[in-house]
């Protein structure tokens, strides 16, 4: 080997250690860097010299198909957090079994109340605490409505900040897909454009689940899992109108509520053949559209049944047919074909609540009642209290088919709300986990800080073996000009 051949072997092996020192430094300072991809340096042999090397480029190592798991994964996740924290929240709305504010508590307390004034009817006192018995019971159920509609108005705000989110991403992802091959046909590396593209492909998959499709010129496709396209060339535009504050009676089908469009064509969201189908967006869809009207209406069943035990014809004498209840749709008897939303309206009959200048002794004489009467009299007590020991049939059969007491409502409500929540909570649980694991995965095919060292160690000797072989050329060359 001529000293020539052995001084340019010796350049092209100190470059390929200088350019696999800066990849390997780069794979170390990156390690937790979302979206990073391990890089190695690729060689070859020098076409001048014949023995020597020469660097090729730079590999981007990830997986696929890892990563079209964790994208997965990571969806699920999204999605079954956000149903989680809805059935979370309204269990703590409705309270639990042990509950002192709870639904149910504030039932039981009202029948006690009903039963400690029945024993003194001519007590004032126990007539009053009765009637505000009665009063909070109604309030327990507006404020549960009203924690419901915020929740159901908090999803629909929800969808408007995700959607904008979603159309700027995807326009952040078009304009990479045309930067790209510029640069790489310029010569340029273009790993980290990669890195920042798939960073936005995830933030794109969690709101809505997408598949990847490889195109020429190292651009991508994007394809929601229902089918919908994303990007294919151009991104598609979403677009949604906030309501801001919902109320019960409003939907999607009565044109109250915004659906969402692509394009200016609308995109199914529910069921099992939504475009959008998993994700982040699809659970806010499924709060305000299905979630929280299930709720709401369950909620409007209670307030139903209470009203109707008092409109029973026969229990107030005194009370003729047009006559509201004990409870009242604000004020009204209740009417079947108002709009949804009761247990928001629910309240005490003004003309016992003794915070409203009503007169509590008319639960002792009855509602239509013009005097006091009999003060030692309980029968009216006791049939206002048995109107809610009574079993009747339940509009819908949403607690089971036969007729319930109203506790046993109640109950069934906190029931089905607690189970829910617990459900909710176990799929959430289990979508971490399996999130967790794909992590994981992925890390082990991404930067191993220890494997990383040890080739850095390696380039270390290779570039001292390779600055010896030029030293020895230089003192080489001295001597032949010596001689």
């Amino acid at each position: 080997m001529s000293m020539s051949t052995a001084l340019n072997n010796a350049l092209g092996g100190l470059t390929a250690a200088s350019r696999g020192a800066a990849v390997v430094s780069g794979n170390i300072a990156n390690a937790l860097t979302p979206g990073y991809a391990r890089r190695s340096l690729e060689l070859a042999t020098s076409p001048i010299s014949g023995n020597g090397v020469r660097v090729v480029g730079v590999t981007r190592h990830q997986n696929p198909v890892l990563m079209a798991n964790l994208r997965t994964a990571d969806a699920e996740l999204a999605a079954n957090s956000a149903t989680s924290d809805f059935h979370n929240r309204f269990e703590k709305l409705v309270g639990t079994a042990d509950d002192a504010a709870s639904l149910a508590s504030r039932l039981a307390k009202f029948e006690s109340s009903l039963t400690t004034a029945a024993s003194l009817p001519e007590s004032v006192e126990r007539l009053d605490q009765a009637a505000r018995s009665a009063r909070d019971l109604a309030a327990k159920l507006n404020s549960a409505s009203e924690g419901l509609r915020q929740m159901r108005s908090d999803a629909d705000r929800t969808i408007g900040k995700q959607v904008q989110t979603l159309n700027t991403t995807l326009k952040d992802i078009e304009a990479l897909n045309a930067r790209i091959p510029s640069i790489r046909n310029s010569g340029g590396d273009i790993g980290a454009l990669l890195d920042q593209r798939q960073e936005l492909i995830s933030q794109v998959n969690d709101l809505v689940p997408v598949n990847v499709v490889e195109r020429e010129n190292d651009r991508v496709s994007l394809y929601a899992d229902g089918g919908l396209i994303l990007l294919e060339g151009q991104a598609v535009e979403f677009s949604f109108s906030t309501t801001g504050e919902t109320k019960p009676h409003m939907t999607i089908g009565n044109g109250l509520l915004s659906g969402l469009e692509a394009n200016g064509q609308p995109v199914r969201t529910s069921g099992s053949s939504a475009q959008i189908r998993g994700g982040a967006l699809m659970a806010q869809f499924e709060i305000r559209d299905e979630l929280a009207v299930e709720a709401q209406t369950n909620l409007d069943i209670v307030a139903r049944d209470l009203i109707e035990r008092y409109e029973t014809a026969g229990l107030d004498p005194t009370a003729t047919a047009t006559d509201p209840g004990l409870f009242t749709d604000e004020g009204n008897r209740f009417d079947p074909t108002a709009p949804a939303g009761l247990a928001s309206r629910i309240g005490l009959n003004t003309v016992v609540n003794p915070d409203a200048d009503g007169d509590s002794w008319k639960l002792r004489t009855g509602l239509g009642a013009a005097a006091p009467g009999e003060p030692g009299d309980a029968a009216q007590i006791k049939a206002f209290r048995a109107a809610l020991t009574n079993a009747r049939p339940v509009s819908g059969a949403v607690f089971g088919t036969g007729d319930m007491r109203a506790a046993e409502i109640t109950e069934a409500l906190l029931s089905k709300a607690g189970t829910n929540a617990h459900t909710a909570y176990e799929r959430r649980v289990f979508a971490a986990s399996a999130q967790l694991e794909m992590e994981k995965l992925v890390a082990e095919q991404g930067v191993d800080s220890d494997a990383e060292l040890q080739r850095m160690m390696q380039i270390e000797k290779v570039y001292a073996a390779n600055a010896r072989i030029i030293s020895v050329v230089d003192e080489l060359m001295d001597t032949l000009l010596r001689l």
